[in-house]
């Protein structure tokens, strides 16, 4: 090309977009449903104040307020009958003191973990990767049952006000799993403050109900319901509380109820999301979370004893349904407060489900990261979501949904084990902390910590064999295994890493000075041809084409096809015997005698015509692939595969390509119109913006637009830095001398620059610029 200083040079021009190749059916039906995808410079965070970050976090937590209470009476009516009412009270009041010392636990997370600070972050670093994997287990057991509990209980508040739909119920959980599933593939984002609401509109309605109750309950008017209903649980007969069964009983009872208090972690896994300071704002919205949940379980628990409401074999209709419908009675006002009231608790409970989209999917993404789970569940996908989190959340929940039948009293067996498991090792792990550094009022930390986790344990052990029948089994033998499991991957993952770690003795990559190339001959066709000339281009000391005799005829056709061929004549056909037909073995000999030498490198390369799909794969075999893979554990042998397709030429297709979208510099006002000036203002700055199409060659220019590539000279060359910028119009790179990096300056980012336009290679280049970064 002309250089810019010849006569008759072209005229150097601005970086244009290619064209893009042709989107697939596939990826069209996937961008119709999720939508476009989106940049990942687009992935913004977003800061919460604390009224909002109350909504939109304490909704898994608050929610299970709704059928806490109603899970202790299911086990308690059936052995002590009506003296269930009774007990249920006191029950309450033990599952209330351990909300309060696990709220005080988290309460010392939050202080110190003050980004991220759930019980896998709390063991990882106090305890070790192993333990961390037990913890990381139970939380993801926790979330896949939390999105179905979630999904079940909601519809279940959906029964309760329309009978009718309960033989659709599964479908409906499904259905509700799908939505959930689709709105957060596209990106629905957990932060958004519309999820606010259901939390607030649930307790200000549950306020309302307790309120109107409390009037009644003074005034006397407070009906007490029939236990006798057909569909309720079975009312046994009243015995004494200290035999060994009813123990059992009362631990089963004490278990369910433990699910009141699911979610609570989920203040501590969200700090960073908390305006700052982000570990007050996090410490005072978690008293306020928990001081809600325990007012609406007590509340619940109370009414539920003041006016025995009976919980249903089918689930429905449910105990807190039962509460509003007994208090705000059959009136206008009644009818429409007990229609808000489900239509409250369906939401809670649906944004309750939606909050795991984001938590499981983050956590799984910090496993994977650390190396115990497939990296694929560190990627985003077509909306800048953990798609593969999400996929697996929603496959676990559908999962349980369909192993249940819905039923949130056997989705129950699942639950609390996996948040207790978490509450203890979070519990313990903070006790160890402060042991550590005895910092501040360490021994009061300890104190708590150390009676939290030790709560948290034994409650483990009593929902470990009190549901081990209904479910438990099912989590305490798959969680060893997942455990196991992730850290045999682990161990997989670091041998990896290991065998491709560059060594003290590998930081030199030096060449070979020989390096000999040899092709491996099927037949002789345009696919040979093509890799011949590749070959060529490597430039080697010897260039041979070898064919592994299987067929005798097949070789002689082959060698006098070769002797005819004018693109070959240059290079040696050899003929090698392969008398048991295994083609892997004779290639892997003939690599092995042609390196018996250290200096020599070789090459193979290895013509894969590619054919249509299933057809093609059907007629045709993989050979390549089955020699490739073991000569690749050879040193000093490289198994090259040369691709030809050769449905394209047998279709007599090409690549279809999409034209790139043709777009205007901004229109600017029209200028006014004055009288020409001869002189030309003297300047060494351009001050006004320019649209990078329209700057000109040898004309300063001040350009704006996102950094696209950027290129450094290797540390063995003269320090140079290419830096390529684009905005609507096209793109320019910038060159700056003497340096190779820029603090900040990151692939994305949007910089301005100003300079002297000039010309590399025919594309215009600004020569050292001034530059700034903009946030």
């Amino acid at each position: 090309m002309p250089k810019s200083w010849t006569d008759d040079a072209p005229v150097p021009v601005v970086l244009q977009d290619h064209a893009h190749l042709k989107d697939s059916f596939a990826y069209k039906v996937k961008r119709k449903l999720l939508g476009n995808p989106l940049n990942r410079h687009s992935l913004g965070h977003q800061r919460l104040s604390k009224r909002y970050a109350l909504g939109i976090l304490s909704s898994d937590c608050i929610s299970s307020s709704a059928y806490g209470s109603e899970q202790i009476l299911i086990a308690l009516l059936p052995a002590f009958g009506l003296a269930a009412f009774s007990i249920l009270m006191p029950m309450t009041a033990v599952v209330l003191i351990i909300l309060t010392i696990i709220t005080l636990s988290y309460r010392n997370v939050i202080n110190v973990y003050t980004k991220t600070g759930g019980a896998y972050i709390v063991s990882r670093d106090n305890f070790g990767p192993v333990v961390a994997q037990i913890a990381a287990v139970a939380l993801m057991l926790d979330y896949i049952v939390t999105v179905a509990i979630q999904s079940a209980a909601g519809v279940a508040a959906i029964i309760s006000t329309f009978p009718n739909l309960s033989p659709v119920k599964i479908p409906m959980i499904l259905l509700v799993i799908g939505v959930l599933t689709y709105g957060n593939l596209r990106g629905v984002k957990e932060a958004g403050k519309a999820f606010a609401l259901p939390t607030y509109f649930f307790v200000g309605c549950m306020f309302i109900v307790f309120g109107m109750g409390i009037y009644k309950a003074l005034t006397g008017t407070l009906e007490t319901l029939s236990t006798s209903q057909p569909g309720a649980i079975a009312v046994g007969e009243s015995h004494g509380l200290l035999t060994a069964a009813a123990i059992f009983i009362l631990l089963r009872a004490f278990a369910n109820g433990g699910s009141s208090l699911t979610g609570l972690e989920a203040i501590s896994d969200g700090v960073a999301l908390f305006e700052q300071p982000e570990h007050v704002n996090a410490r005072r919205t978690l008293f306020v979370m928990s001081g809600l949940l325990g007012s609406l379980v007590l509340g619940v628990s109370w009414f539920a004893h003041k006016i025995h409401a009976m919980p249903y074999e089918s689930g429905t209709p449910t105990v807190i349904s039962q509460i509003a419908k007994t208090i705000v009675g059959d009136g206008a006002f009644g009818q429409t407060m007990f229609i808000m009231v489900q239509l409250a608790t369906m939401l809670i409970l649906f944004a309750g489900a939606n909050t795991t989209y984001s938590a499981f999917p983050i956590l799984v993404n910090f496993v994977a990261s650390d190396g115990y789970l497939p990296r694929q569940l560190t990627k985003r996908g077509h909306r800048l979501a953990f798609s593969n989190g999400i996929i697996l959340l929603s496959g676990g929940g559908i999962f349980l949904v369909l192993f249940t039948a819905g039923s949130v009293e056997h989705l129950v067996a699942f639950y609390a084990l996996g948040v207790f498991t978490g509450f203890c090792l979070a519990g313990f792990g903070m006790t160890r902390h402060a042991l550590r550094n005895k910092t501040g009022a360490w021994r009061a930390k300890v104190f708590i910590n150390a009676l939290s986790g030790s709560i948290s344990f034994f409650v483990v052990i009593i929902f470990a064999v009190v549901k081990f029948t209904e479910g438990a089994w099912l989590v305490l033998v798959t969680a060893p295994i997942l455990v196991v499991s992730f850290l045999r991957l682990r161990r997989q993952y670091t041998r990896e890493q290991e065998a491709l770690s560059v060594k003290r003795e590998h930081e030199r990559a030096t060449s070979i000075a020989r390096h000999d190339v040899t092709v491996l001959v099927d037949s002789v066709d345009l696919a040979t041809v093509g890799a011949i000339r590749y070959a060529r281009s490597l430039n080697p000391r010897n260039l041979a084409a070898v064919h592994f005799v299987i067929d005798d005829r097949r070789a002689e056709e082959i060698q006098k096809a070769w002797a005819l061929s004018d693109a070959l004549d240059d290079v040696t056909l050899e003929l090698i015997d392969c008398p048991d037909r295994r083609l892997a073995n004779s290639t892997l000999d003939y690599a092995i005698r042609m390196t018996e030498k250290e200096d020599v490198e070789l090459t193979l390369l290895l013509p894969r015509r590619s054919y249509s799909g299933f057809l093609g794969r059907l007629l045709h075999d993989q050979t390549a692939e089955e020699i490739a893979a073991p000569i690749s554990q050879l040193p000093r042998v490289v198994a090259t595969i040369v691709p030809f397709d050769v449905d394209r030429i047998a279709t007599r297709s090409s690549i279809q390509f999409v034209p790139p979208e043709k777009k205007k510099a901004p229109v600017s006002p029209a200028p006014k119109l004055v009288a020409p000036i001869n002189v030309e203002p003297v300047s060494h700055y351009a001050e006004n913006i320019t649209a990078i199409s329209e700057i000109q060659w040898r004309k300063r220019a001040q350009v704006q637009g996102r950094v696209t590539s950027i290129k450094t000279a290797p540390r063995g060359s003269a320090p140079t830095l290419q830096v390529e910028i684009w905005d609507e119009t096209g793109g320019v790179s910038l060159q700056f001398l003497g340096r190779r990096e820029i603090a900040g300056l990151e692939v994305g980012s949007q910089m301005r620059a100003e300079g002297m336009v000039g010309e590399e290679e025919g594309s215009m280049v600004i020569l050292n610029p001034s530059y700034e970064l903009l946030v």
